[in-house]
């Protein structure tokens, strides 16, 4: 693949004139096209690496000199260092502001740089000095450690004691020299961070409100360059990660992660304005096809039976179990007794029938367990809106107790100690013949394991799969995400199928429900820059072509021009 995208947006921004007000907008009214070679030493880089500065915190200060950059840049302050869930070090997020990949393939994760080959994920220093002829690199830092590892490849480099004295060699570079990528990092927002990287730490917002006035210093002697206006520079002032508690549970929020939380521009005096925000995950619809297990009377009677082994669902008098999967009941009126997930007489609403069930119960539902009288659930779930329904087995001294939960909350306990629900019928899905019912169920898991509360609450509302800590656990897993078929398949590699009824249907379904937090899509996280995008936005403002053999990871964001008005 290849990335010149921004070739002709050059072309277009070098031809046109317009008042920028905010910085001084002085650009050549025409230059050399060089879109056939590769860089004729007009387009530049200025590259400012700001340690711990988490994004949210620059958007509550408004720094006045980023703010002012932001003005023309496309820019966000809900980035993320990288779209993992590992523990962030500063090591590992400049590896991958630096090379384009993350660490699954550069490999760091601790500050010593183990693990890095930069013959195997090259750097842009060492990219450019390939790619263009006498380009000159520099790289200026305050953090021992990244040139020594990561700018091996820079025509020069310095580590200085401090942010000051890298701010003075910024400028002195672009007073006197001609670089073509300029590089520096500051640390000094995180070290007056510590351990708190909130806006209510003086010390932390005083250290960005430094940082900010250095941006200032270095904005005006870029511009004060003797051959600025026949120079074309893109400014990239970007945090490494963000600061606090870092890393995720498989299936987590990226965004939560604030040790992620990053600040990214991406200025030219000819940018629009653009700010790219994440996306509302909390807000994301529940969404695909399952099957409708409906029954009207004995005209219909859609259901699933898991005949190929009638042991699972026998939770015996030892032991301790978990049950949950998710439901949404389109009957839109209340109904009582029919069994819809269950294992015993299909036939049977008494409690002294034995075996166990879940039936519907008014609005609401209730649970009958081997002889034993109805622990009820406490919400209404006549709603059309989805629900999460299960129990857990567990003992507690002489006792041994079944919670029941809904919607991730505890509604009822009782002693089972001793009441044995084993059968030889079949577990089912529907509710039987002469009943009137229509549910669809999702996402149905047997654990042989009880969950806490606690991880009812955090489980039971989030989409099982193989991510989930106890997938090992799983007896049984049926997503029931079948469009057609007669079998509900078992994935969790046991094998125990259901087989669905002739008259089962299958039904599409987008729903938001506060009930259910359906797993987010990687695109979620990709909806902003991440920290791999930062290189290919230099290959690509350098006019130079990126291969596939480079394996970058990262995407181009294609700048919107600010063309003069008539």
């Amino acid at each position: 693949m290849k990335m010149l995208g921004v070739a002709a947006f050059i072309a277009t921004i070098l031809v046109s004139s317009s008042c920028n007000k905010e910085f001084v907008n002085t650009l050549p009214d025409s230059f050399k096209n060089d879109t056939l070679g590769v860089g004729d030493g007009s387009r530049r880089v200025l590259y400012l690496i700001l340690d711990g500065v988490k994004g949210s915190v620059v958007e509550s200060l408004g720094p006045k000199n980023i703010s002012l950059i932001t003005k023309r840049s496309m820019f966000t302050y809900d980035g993320l260092a990288d779209f993992q869930r590992n523990n962030l070090t500063d090591a590992g997020a400049w590896t991958t502001m630096l090379t384009g990949v993350d660490y699954t393939k550069h490999q760091v994760q601790s500050n010593d740089f183990s693990g890095f080959d930069n013959q195997k994920t090259p750097t842009v220093f060492t990219r450019l000095k390939a790619e263009i002829k006498n380009v000159r690199t520099v790289s200026f830092a305050s953090a021992t450690g990244l040139n020594s590892t990561l700018a091996k490849d820079a025509t020069e480099k310095k580590n200085l004691a401090n942010d000051a004295a890298v701010k003075d060699a910024v400028i002195a570079e672009l007073s006197t020299q001609d670089p073509s990528l300029l590089v520096a990092q500051f640390k000094g927002a995180k070290e007056a961070a510590g351990n708190d990287y909130s806006e209510d730490n003086t010390a932390y917002t005083a250290a960005i409100g430094k940082l900010d006035d250095y941006v200032g210093e270095i904005m005006a002697a870029l511009q004060a360059r003797k051959t600025y206006n026949g120079e074309n520079w893109l400014v990239i002032i970007a945090s490494n990660k963000g600061g606090g508690a870092s890393g995720g549970e498989p299936g987590s929020n990226i965004y939560e992660d604030e040790s992620r939380n990053t600040f990214v521009t991406f200025y030219n005096p000819k940018f629009t304005s653009a700010n790219y925000v994440k996306p509302n995950v909390d807000a994301l619809p529940y969404a695909g096809v399952g099957p409708r297990f409906a029954s009207n009377n004995g005209s219909t009677n859609g259901v699933a039976f898991l005949n190929s082994n009638t042991s699972i669902g026998n939770f015996g008098t030892t032991g301790e179990y978990t049950l949950m999967f998710k439901v949404r009941n389109d009957i839109g009126r209340e109904v009582n007794y029919p069994m819809f997930v269950g294992k015993r007489d299909p036939a049977s609403t008494g409690v002294n029938e034995g075996g166990w069930g879940f039936l519907m119960g008014g609005n609401s539902f209730q649970i009958d367990w081997a002889l034993y009288n109805r622990p009820s659930g406490k919400i209404n779930q006549i709603d059309g809106v989805w629900h999460t329904m299960g129990f857990t087995i567990a003992p507690s001294g002489s006792a041994r107790n079944l919670k029941v939960f809904a919607d991730g909350a505890l509604q009822n306990t009782s002693n089972i100690a001793g009441r044995n629900a084993d059968n030889n019928y079949p577990l089912r899905i529907g509710t039987d013949a002469s009943s009137n019912s229509n549910i669809l169920v999702r996402d149905l898991v047997i654990l042989n394991k009880a969950l806490t509360d606690a991880e009812m609450g955090t489980y039971m509302r989030k989409e099982f799969g193989i991510d989930n800590p106890y997938f090992a656990n799983a007896i049984g897993f049926w997503p029931g995400n079948e469009e057609s078929g007669e079998k509900m398949f078992d994935r969790s590699g046991k094998g125990n199928n259901f087989d669905f009824s002739e008259s089962i249907q299958f039904a599409n379904f987008m729903d938001i429900s506060p009930n259910i937090s359906p797993n987010i899509s990687q695109s979620a996280f990709l909806a902003v820059p991440n920290g791999v995008d930062i290189p290919v936005m230099i290959y690509n403002w350098m006019n130079i072509s990126v291969p596939k053999t480079w394996g970058l990871m990262g995407k181009f964001y294609n700048p919107t021009i600010n063309l003069p008005k008539d």
